[in-house]
């Protein structure tokens, strides 16, 4: 659904030239300016459009308005991609960010246990210590970003410093409960790195530091989060390996990052940075410490090759030297109480049980999600999040199935146009999504067949100047991105063509008038269309002119009974003369001398009196 876009120019001034993928909250494009003499990419972000409702639009723009004020904020940050521009244009609203060149975290993330090049304890400390700083900038201005995970995070060719990018899922930090965010809703690429509380409505500040904490999980074991395994009696999530050499004040720092109920973790940015500032050198272990260097082999894996010594350590990052020691002792206890426990934890994820669910969800087997999502034991923490996720299914499933079979009934109609309007309002199910597009090709297939139709219509009565007839046509064409530009276009020339026309006609009018012509005259009137300027005026001459043209006639009536009394009269006359002796002569001379004297030569143009 998102081909059309590309080559479109947005504003006369962004051109789309890729496309980057799409979101729970719509597509993102890579554009250039072309107004710029440089011609330098930027991002282009359509927000998606679920009604087309006035009421719901102007919710939506209010929305709109107020949330690119804090991109603009946001943007003031350098290592946040800066809001170059927000519109909105064909009731579609647009953000033109900053466009960053370099490359996602996930390229410097171990690819498995197996394979990659597993982050060191000082990598490690300086990559939180970077990002936090960022977090608090952000929440520093009132939102929370919601959706931290590697993708987010791009190195900056330029200077090789982290940016946080996509927030389009930002929330204020005073986020009520009544709305909950639906795992259907949640990218894919996003799951593991959302803490719980975010599914039930309750984000709060720390719900980033969690995501955050995730990260580093993955950098320093190569798994990810969905691989990870949890302890069913307190959720907590088991991470530290036997094999991962960290030092205890750095581990318990991270669990306590991503600890399963928000208000046991670090409660803000601020704590984490105090933590990790006060972690140095001297803390770090003495015993023996994993080397890992990146080996490209024949197929262009990675491997990680361990350098053993009892005696070497790490050289300490800048970041630490000179920092004493200070870690917080409750910070530790915690630590060293949750490695115990979650070391014996089973290996059994719900979480990623009920991802699984979800995955059959979007491929369309409803029942079979439903199956797995029950499958989930009661007594399990996340046994509410499934049983509430089996009825939000339920209920978008049917919302997606009439919604669906409404486009496909307005397709069998041939109401092509019907079908594009349905087509946004179907839930972001793909199963249902890939229905809808093949619905949707279908049916801009058909306009396009359509509105070539019309348009060669509208062209021929343009050509028989008939403007009128000509706009009716081009106003029944479809709109597509193919052929709004010359139907607007056409509509626009014919609408002044229209009143030049109707111009002409009323002047016409009025010379026929001129000349008596009432009759000519009225038919010029009649073809002036009520859109035109000159309607009123020809309204108004119309009703004056069919009057006149009624009264000529009578004029001509009269004129005819004129002639027919001046012939009766000269045959009595000649009558008379033949038969003088006639009793009646007398009686009829005087019948015709009172008519001739009733009607005086005059009266004629009396009664027709034009203009």
């Amino acid at each position: 659904m998102t081909h059309h876009m590309i080559g479109k120019i947005l504003q006369g001034r962004y051109q789309i030239v890729q496309s980057l993928g799409a979101g729970v909250f719509g597509q993102t494009y890579v554009a250039v300016d072309i107004e710029h003499p440089e011609n330098p990419k930027c991002v282009v972000k359509q927000l998606k459009v679920t009604s087309f409702q006035s009421s719901h639009l102007d919710t939506l723009r209010l929305r709109f308005l107020t949330e690119t004020q804090t991109l603009r904020q946001l943007g003031h940050h350098n290592q946040i991609p800066e809001l170059i521009a927000c519109f909105e244009e064909h009731e579609r609203f647009y953000l033109v960010q900053e466009f960053i060149e370099g490359h996602a975290l996930s390229a410097e993330l171990p690819l498995s246990q197996g394979y990659g090049y597993f982050w060191e304890e000082g990598e490690v400390i300086q990559f939180l210590i970077d990002v936090l700083e960022i977090l608090d900038f952000i929440h520093s201005q009132g939102v929370i970003h919601c959706d931290i995970k590697p993708e987010n995070l791009i190195r900056r060719v330029s200077d090789g410093k982290l940016v946080l990018i996509d927030f389009g899922s930002i929330q204020p930090v005073d986020f009520g409960i009544d709305s909950v965010l639906p795992i259907y809703r949640i990218p894919v690429t996003s799951l593991g790195y959302i803490p719980p509380e975010q599914f039930i409505g309750q984000t709060k500040p720390n719900s980033d530091i969690y995501a955050l904490g995730m990260i580093v999980i993955q950098a320093l074991t190569g798994l990810t989060p969905l691989q990870l395994k949890v302890d069913p009696q307190s959720n907590e999530i088991a991470w530290r390996l036997p094999h991962l050499q960290i030092s205890d004040y750095l581990a318990a720092t991270i669990s306590q990052m991503i600890r399963y109920d928000h208000q046991e973790r670090f409660q803000s940015v601020t704590e984490v940075l105090q933590v990790l500032r006060q972690i140095s050198i001297e803390v770090l272990p003495h015993t023996v410490e994993a080397e890992y260097r990146v080996v490209e082999e024949s197929r262009n894996w990675y491997s990680p090759t361990r350098n053993h010594s009892s005696t070497e350590k790490t050289s300490p990052s800048p970041l630490l030297t000179g920092v004493r020691v200070g870690l917080l002792a409750n910070s530790v206890v915690m630590g060293f109480g949750v490695y115990s426990l979650l070391n014996n934890s089973p290996a059994y994820s719900e979480t990623e049980t009920l991802y699984k669910a979800t995955e059959e969800y979007q491929s369309g087997d409803l029942q079979g999600a439903i199956a797995l999502a029950k499958s989930i034991p009661s007594h399990s923490n996340v046994y509410p999040e499934a049983q509430a996720t089996i009825q939000e299914w339920q209920q978008q499933w049917q919302v997606a199935a009439e919604r669906y079979n409404h486009a496909e009934k307005a397709m069998y109609e041939g109401q092509w146009s019907e079908v594009l309007q349905a087509a946004p309002q179907v839930p972001d199910i793909l199963y249902w999504q890939a229905k809808t597009d093949r619905l949707v090709k279908q049916a801009k297939s058909k306009i396009e067949v359509q509105g070539k139709g019309l348009l060669a219509k509208a062209y021929e009565k343009a050509a028989a100047k008939d403007f009128h007839t000509a706009l009716d046509y081009l106003n029944q064409v479809p709109r597509s991105p193919n052929t709004n530009g010359i139907v607007e276009q056409k509509i626009a020339e014919y609408t002044e063509k229209r009143q030049i026309r109707a111009a002409y006609l009323l002047q016409e009018a009025y010379r026929r008038a001129s000349d008596r012509d009432f009759a000519t005259a009225v038919k010029f009137l009649e073809q002036i269309p009520q859109q035109t300027h000159v309607y009123a005026t020809a309204q108004a001459k119309l009703v004056e002119y069919t009057q006149k043209q009624s009264l000529a006639a009578q004029g001509q009536k009269l004129a005819a009974l004129k002639t027919d009394d001046l012939g009766v009269n000269s045959n009595i006359n000649n009558s008379r003369l033949v038969t003088p002796s006639d009793a009646n002569n007398s009686f009829i001379r005087t019948e015709s001398s009172t008519k001739l004297q009733d009607f005086q030569p005059g009266d004629l143009m009396q009664e027709v009196n034009i203009r």
